[in-house]
């Protein structure tokens, strides 16, 4: 297990840029993706667009993770 972020590309809306996530929310947000049948960088856009201009992408990616499993447990 690698706790450390890595730094990994996407694309929003034609631009590059990058986000820093540790392995374990990297692969669960590829899950998530897949689950939805949704591209990964379709989904970081929509993230993206939703979250407050002063969270970094990174973090709400992590935190789009954290609630989508702790809808999926009833919590």
């Amino acid at each position: 297990m690698n706790a450390r972020p890595v730094k990994r590309s996407l694309t929003l809306r034609g631009h590059r840029t990058s986000v820093s996530l540790e392995d374990e929310f990297w692969q669960a947000f590829r899950d998530i993706a897949a689950e939805k049948s949704t591209a990964i960088n379709a989904l970081a856009a929509d993230i993206d667009a939703k979250r407050d201009i002063e969270t970094g992408l990174a973090t709400a990616i992590r935190l789009y993770v954290l609630q989508h499993y702790k809808s999926m447990s009833g919590k």
